[in-house]
Order: C-alpha cells, then sequence, then structure tokens
C-alpha cells in the first residue's frame, strides 16, 4: 500500500498497524514535495509500529539526495527495522518539484545516467562499508559506510520506470522491477496515460525479460495502480470510464494500471496477469485498502 501523510502521529502508526493486520506486504511512500511526509523519517516510525510490515520508497528521487548520503541512512533504517527495508530509487521525473526546489531538471538521460552511478555507490557502501567511485556525476573517494545493513548482502533495491533504458538498469541491479507507464512529460499527462495499454507492458516486460537474462526469474515484478474499484459491475464500469482514458473497453480492463470488478474477478485478473507478465507484486493506495483487503487474503502467499 502507497501512502503519503496521516492526521497524526498517532494516526500514522495505527495506518502502519492496519496495513500489517491487513495482509499488505510494505507500507510504500512517494517522494515529492507536495503535501506529503518525508520518507525515511516516517518509514522508520512505522516499522518501529509494527512487527512484521516491511516499509519502502516508491520511489526516492535520486537528484534529492546524495548517494553517499543516502547509503547511511538507508542501512540505519534497515538496520533499525531489522531487514524489512525495501529502498527504490528512481531518477526523478515531476517537473514541479524541481521547478520549487530550484533542482536543475536535466534530460531524462543525463538524470538515468546519474541514477546508474548513484546505486553502483548505494550498493558498493552497503556491500564493502566503503566506496571509491569516480565517474561523471559522483567523485567519492575513500567514503567508509557505517553502520552496515541488516539484510545483507544489501536491502532490497527496487526500480520502477516506462522507458527501455530505465527498464534495463532496473532489471540488471534492482531486486523488484517496476513495471509502469510513461512519465516523460514530467507529470501525468494524455502520454502517460496512452502508454497504460496493455501491449505496452508486453513490450517493458519483454524489455525486462532480455535484460535480465538469468536473474529474471529472481525478480519480482510490480505494477503501481492508478484505478482500483472493488465493485460487482466491474465490466460496466470500465465501459463507462475507458472513453476518457482513450482506451477501448477491452485496453482499459486489461491495463495493469486499474484493477476493476468483484473479488473474484480480481482475483482471476491477477493470476491472468501474472501469467502474461510475470507481475507477483501489485500496490494500491491508502483509500482502497479496506475493499481490496478481501483480495490479499486470497492471494497473499500464492
Amino acid at each position: 500500500m502507497q501512502v503519503s501523510n496521516a492526521e497524526s502521529a498517532a494516526a500514522w502508526r495505527g495506518l502502519a498497524r492496519k496495513t500489517e493486520d491487513l495482509g499488505y506486504s510494505t507500507l510504500f511512500m512517494p517522494d515529492h514535495l507536495g503535501e506529503q511526509w518525508a520518507p525515511l523519517i516516517a518509514l522508520t516510525v512505522a516499522a518501529e509500529a509494527t512487527s512484521t510490515l516491511r516499509v519502502g520508497t516508491l520511489v526516492l528521487d535520486n537528484d534529492f539526495r546524495h548517494p553517499v548520503v543516502l547509503a547511511k541512512e538507508a542501512a540505519t533504517l534497515d538496520l533499525l527495522s531489522e531487514g524489512r527495508l525495501e529502498l527504490g530509487l528512481g531518477a526523478g521525473w515531476m517537473r514541479e518539484d524541481y521547478d520549487q526546489s530550484g533542482i536543475g531538471y536535466d534530460p531524462p538521460a543525463t538524470r538515468v545516467a546519474r541514477l546508474r552511478e548513484a546505486i553502483g555507490v548505494v550498493k558498493e557502501m552497503w556491500t564493502t562499508g566503503r566506496c571509491d567511485h569516480h565517474g561523471d556525476h559522483y567523485n567519492v573517494t575513500g567514503a567508509t559506510s557505517y553502520p552496515a545493513p541488516h539484510r545483507q548482502p544489501h536491502p532490497l533495491v527496487l526500480v520502477g520506470g516506462g522507458s527501455r533504458t530505465v527498464l534495463g538498469l532496473a532489471a540488471r541491479e534492482a531486486d523488484i522491477v517496476g513495471v509502469n507507464p510513461r512519465l516523460t512529460e514530467g507529470f501525468y499527462g494524455p502520454q502517460a496515460i496512452a502508454s497504460a495499454a496493455p501491449e505496452y507492458y508486453d513490450e517493458r516486460v519483454a524489455w525486462v525479460r532480455a535484460a535480465a537474462g538469468e536473474r529474471f526469474d529472481s525478480l519480482e515484478i510490480q505494477s503501481l495502480t492508478f484505478v482500483v474499484q472493488v465493485v460487482p459491475n466491474g465490466a460496466e464500469l470500465i465501459e463507462q470510464m475507458a472513453p476518457g482514458f482513450g482506451m477501448t473497453p477491452e485496453q482499459a480492463g486489461g491495463t495493469p494500471a486499474a484493477l476493476v470488478g468483484s473479488v473474484d474477478e480480481l482475483v482471476e485478473t491477477l493470476e491472468r496477469r501474472r501469467r502474461r507478465w510475470s507481475m507477483n507484486y501489485w500496490v494500491v493506495h491508502e483509500g482502497d485498502m479496506e475493499a481490496f483487503a478481501p483480495v490479499v487474503a486470497r492471494l497473499a502467499g500464492h
């Protein structure tokens, strides 16, 4: 489940416990400058309030943090949560974040190249305790890492995207690969919506499979949802929604970005999508958590 904040500290702890009690595996937070809490701090509190729930970032903007600093912060959270961190890293995409902060909004290729170097630095810090790296974006000399993360050889790494370059990087470096619509516009616009058609997921998963090689079977393939409706009239609702997304009802009913139908229908849908795309990791939002919980109960552990 992905969530951005809560009404109070007590409500936040309660939300984390409820997420765990309902059977969700992970509490995720995004990383933007709008109305959301600072993710690494809030996730530390959520981990302390629970016992088995994983906590994760979906995803941190690499341009907001130097990888040497991030390696220490993430290792500390992983240590304190006893190995329950899923660290999601991304190249950054939301133009508004960059405009507000004054951070330069470099071309996508530059941001992705910087992300690639950052992942290398973070992993080296975690696995060897130090790092020497001299690249185009980071110059690290004799940096030492303390503490060591609890999970060995390192915390779970999540990388997601919609381009071939990012998905290739994820396939080679991540444990969890998020297969998403394209966000090159810098906001959720017509291009992102159009790129959520199911045929584009066929292409993206094929990119991941080709880049991962023998690693593919060990990867978790994740999809972030944008529309979740647990309803008895799923087909009718999909037909009504499809024109607004510029899709046919078949496309709208098949996109991994949407889950619409009864509990039985959604179980069948998720099993079908796992066969088609190897997707076994689904993310819903706070408003969907109770309605979707029966689906979680049916499929958890399968």
